[in-house]
């Protein structure tokens, strides 16, 4: 597909997201869409460190174009259920536990340092002895090539699964480990199960094409992850002074998050800009 028109699809699930906003507006108040389009928000700002780790997954194991699109098709309906799953979970542990909301203040923090202070050297991972893809061959035994769009195989009476499988696997459980940090920063916006899911569902479904945007563009936007990283430790900081009865209101955050956001992405753009003008 063209630049011009992933952009466009990308765009119209901008567009769903905030035509259904002004529904909320509209049934649950004012409060209510300012908190789903907090969440919106902070889901699709971090959900960007996600497609980077993608196309490194993608690329590391030679995926093909068209197979990604099957691949993300699935994933995306996978990270549906399991954020449904997880997100009921940890609301109720939130109502019940309010302090655990402090722990994932620290957690957030955490992981923002990690991102910032870790090597860059994710492109040398071997994802095919990763211990995802071990669990996997101890379930079923995955095959070397890939039999074009199929995720699974019979031969001679056994049942294999395809490297597409694999990956299909590896990107689950690696959107799992993404939402441990992506759900407890958007508790830091609210708590509400409905606005919490439906935010979530509507940042997950622009996913595809915004991962097709940034295979075409990644060279562009190799700065962004500190921005991703800035925005881990800003909603990490939020839950964390709750403690001391200090809160940062919903509409600062906004702000604060997009403009971190948009602030990572022209350094990108310059920096980049800058070196091509010195060669």
């Amino acid at each position: 597909m063209s630049t011009k028109k992933i952009v466009s699809r990308f765009l119209f699930w901008v567009l769903a997201a905030i035509i259904f906003n002004i529904g909320i507006y509209f049934f649950m108040g004012q409060e209510k869409a300012i908190q789903f389009l907090g969440g919106y928000v902070i889901e699709q700002s971090l959900s960007m460190d996600n497609l980077f780790l993608f196309l490194i997954i993608f690329t590391s194991f030679g995926v093909k174009v068209e197979y990604q699109r099957r691949i993300l098709n699935y994933g995306i309906l996978g990270a549906m259920i399991l954020r449904l799953i997880f997100i009921v979970l940890g609301v109720a542990v939130v109502n019940q536990f309010h302090w655990i909301l402090y722990i994932f203040g620290i957690v957030l923090i955490i992981s923002a340092a990690k991102m910032v202070l870790g090597k860059d050297d994710e492109g040398d991972i071997d994802f095919k002895k990763s211990k995802l893809i071990k669990l996997l061959n101890k379930i079923i035994p995955v095959k070397n090539n890939i039999e074009g769009e199929k995720f699974f195989i019979r031969e001679k009476g056994r049942l294999y699964a395809t490297p597409l499988f694999a990956i299909l696997f590896f990107i689950e459980g690696s959107d799992i480990l993404f939402a441990i940090d992506s759900i407890p920063a958007i508790f830091s916006i609210s708590t509400d199960t409905f606005i919490v899911y439906t935010s979530n569902i509507f940042a997950i479904l622009g996913l595809r094409n915004l991962y097709f945007l940034l295979e075409k563009l990644q060279d562009s936007f190799k700065y962004v992850k500190y921005g991703v990283a800035t925005i881990l430790a800003f909603t990490g900081i939020k839950l964390s002074i709750l403690f001391f009865n200090i809160e940062i209101s919903i509409l600062v955050s906004i702000l604060a998050i997009m403009g971190i956001l948009a602030i990572s992405i022209l350094v990108s753009v310059f920096i980049k800009e800058k070196e091509v003008f010195q060669q």
